[in-house]
């Protein structure tokens, strides 16, 4: 399909040049050999360069990066159509009736131009958005708090998406303090656990420490996986700044001690106090 002059190419030129690389006579050998499951990997790791790509404010590189976002969901289309599962146009009718469903606020009588009157709290959509969410579980014989939490998913949203669930059936601290008084209990025992020599106990305890790291950034309304992110990224632009300290003075990391070490970090951190 040629592009023609003064337009863009469309939806249909992406989905054609998924079908001319999966064709089994004329396509592309690493697009063949794919399956549902290979690709997986590639997913998650263009959904993480895409929040890298937001994050660093890089509005370039997000367009892009949600160019090859949207190729995963054209590659799974692509397989589900060899096997008969499904089509492009049967994920996007999916999508609409389940986004008009889940805002009845918004599309009146389940219309997509259907015109509500009135204004909703953003507390008033969160409930009726649970309720809802609950009543499509519950058709799909999912009726547990904690039903359809994917196992997949990182450790950190998945901690999260855990407690947030159990909190909306009253299962939750009712204020910070006891929280971080929490966090302080499980530090205690990790270093019982410790001073026990007791491995299994030290990996218990840490994923405990994890756990309540978790509830407490919830309750403080941070996400945890973004503020660990935002803290890797910091001390990676830090050490790599150590690193530059240290060349420039001809040495080594390697070969410093502990108070060099401690000089170079403290210059990074006075060259880099706010960089995350």
């Amino acid at each position: 399909m040629a592009k023609e002059e003064g337009r863009g190419h469309s939806i249909e030129d992406l989905v054609r040049v998924m079908e001319r690389l999966r064709d089994p006579q004329r396509g592309c050998p690493w697009d063949l050999k794919q399956d549902f499951n290979t690709i997986v990997p590639s997913t998650l790791e263009e959904c993480y360069e895409l929040a890298h790509a937001i994050e660093d404010g890089d509005f370039h590189h997000v367009a892009e990066e949600l160019g090859d976002v949207l190729f995963q969901v054209i590659f799974y289309c692509q397989l589900g159509r060899e096997l008969g599962l499904f089509e492009f146009e049967t994920i996007v009718d999916t999508l609409v009736e389940k986004l008009v469903r889940r805002h009845p606020h918004v599309f009146d009588g389940g219309q997509i131009e259907g015109i509500v009157d009135g204004s909703t709290s953003v507390e008033e959509v969160n409930v009726t958005w649970e309720e809802i969410k609950q009543e499509e579980r519950k058709a799909r014989s999912l009726s547990g708090a904690l039903a359809d939490v994917p196992v997949a998913l990182p450790a950190l949203p998945r901690a999260q998406k855990l407690q947030k669930r159990a909190a909306r059936v009253g299962f939750d601290w009712p204020a910070t303090a006891p929280v971080l008084l929490k966090l302080e209990e499980e530090i205690s025992e990790l270093r019982q656990a410790m001073a026990q020599n007791d491995e299994t106990g030290m990996a218990a305890e840490m994923g405990d420490i994890l756990f309540t790291c978790v509830n407490l950034a919830r309750h403080l309304k941070l996400d945890a996986e973004t503020s660990l992110r935002q803290s890797s990224s910091k001390f990676e632009k830090r050490f790599s700044r150590m690193e530059r300290l240290a060349e420039a003075s001809g040495r080594e990391l390697a070969a410093l001690d502990d108070a060099d070490l401690d000089e170079l970090w403290e210059q990074a951190k006075a060259a880099l106090p706010s960089q995350r």
